[in-house]
């Protein structure tokens, strides 16, 4: 008889029939058993997409929806924030203009200098004011963000903005009211270096500044004005016979003309004329000032009712994520204990068949 002896070695499980047949399916138990374990602890089909089968693309997409409207919320959460600060700052400013503008009405003999002090002070103010910060942002800054619309607020009385208004003041006696007015508005409209009390960025003209002011997205290609500028008018525009076009410009420009007057100027014939254009003025600057304001808080309750538009549709698109990825907690807990049950018979009936022999059966 010719031919070789086949190795010894392992045998598959069929190969031992009854037995392999049951270690196999005991196989698959635990398997079954495996998976529904996991899925009792997270709560989720699979711990992989790819466990999701045929609704894993459909799991990518929504996640990755859902993922952006979050950013979207947390984008206007803090254009928001920003907008509060920028509020609180403009209910600060208006509270100057106002201030000044109501005391030109109770000038008395003598007391121009003390007003001029006072407007002095307040210039200050409203120059630090403008260099308001929220966190590392300032907010009237634009999207150049990171720096001062201001550059040396403190010192703005050595300007060259406020030195050349005090000078054509100074020359009220000579060039009469109409010629001053219109100097020193053209002064503070000028974005000329060494003039402009404003940073490099926001010393252009407001044509220039169109889409400068800070801007948040709240939609796939959908953006919202979210912020005002120092130098510029971002809602409303500004008019009246002595403006600038910026109110911020037309206030600043008042407090420097007043700062600039002084007690030996007060019989002047010019003095009342110029006097009664500043407060003028300042009034409008004041009525644009209120403009802007509102249509600010307008902006920010826009955003925040796109905030909680964003936020439902998160919520119904996490609900068909959720009939997608999580389990039916009672069913899987239910086939979870019949599978184990299945499980422990398993092993019952593998160790008895290992006990089996042919002795048990003579």
């Amino acid at each position: 008889m010719s031919g070789g002896i086949t190795p010894l070695g392992p045998l598959p499980p069929s190969s031992y029939g009854t037995l392999g047949e049951l270690v196999a399916a005991s196989n698959t138990v635990q398997t079954q058993l495996d998976t529904l374990a996991q899925q009792a602890s997270s709560g989720n089909v699979s711990s992989t997409y790819a466990g999701l089968g045929a609704n894993a693309l459909a799991s990518l997409n929504l996640n990755a929806e859902i993922a952006q409207n979050n950013t979207y919320v947390s984008n206007i959460t803090a254009a928001n924030t920003n907008i509060g600060v920028t509020q609180t700052v403009m209910n600060q400013l208006s509270s100057i203009a106002s201030n000044i503008s109501s005391q030109l009405d109770n000038i008395t003999p003598g007391s121009v200098d003390t007003l001029a002090a006072q407007a002095q002070s307040d210039l200050v103010q409203v120059a630090s004011l403008l260099d308001t910060q929220n966190g590392t942002n300032y907010v009237f800054a634009g999207q150049d963000a990171t720096n001062p619309p201001v550059p040396d607020p403190t010192n703005i009385l050595n300007s060259g903005f406020f030195t050349q208004i005090n000078t054509a003041v100074g020359q009220l006696a000579t060039n009469g009211a109409a010629t001053t007015i219109a100097t020193t508005l053209g002064i503070a409209s000028s974005n000329a270096a060494g003039t402009s009390p404003f940073s490099p960025a926001l010393s252009q003209a407001a044509s220039a500044l169109q889409g400068f002011q800070p801007s948040v997205a709240t939609g796939p290609g959908e953006s919202t004005t979210a912020g005002l500028l120092a130098s510029a008018n971002t809602f409303v525009t500004s008019s009246g016979a002595y403006t600038t076009g910026s109110y911020m410009r037309d206030l600043m420009h008042g407090l420097a003309v007043i700062g600039s007057l002084s007690n030996a100027q007060q019989n002047l014939p010019a003095f009342s004329t110029l006097l009664g254009d500043v407060q003028t003025s300042l009034s409008d600057a004041g009525s644009t000032m209120a403009n802007e304001e509102g249509a600010l808080g307008a902006t920010q309750d826009s955003l925040s009712a796109t905030s909680t538009t964003l936020g439902d549709v998160n919520t119904a698109l996490q609900t068909q994520v959720s009939s997608i990825q999580d389990v039916n907690m009672a069913s899987t807990l239910s086939n979870l204990s019949m599978v184990q049950t299945q499980m422990q018979a398993s092993f019952k009936l593998i160790a008895s068949m290992q006990n089996m022999s042919l002795v048990s059966y003579v």
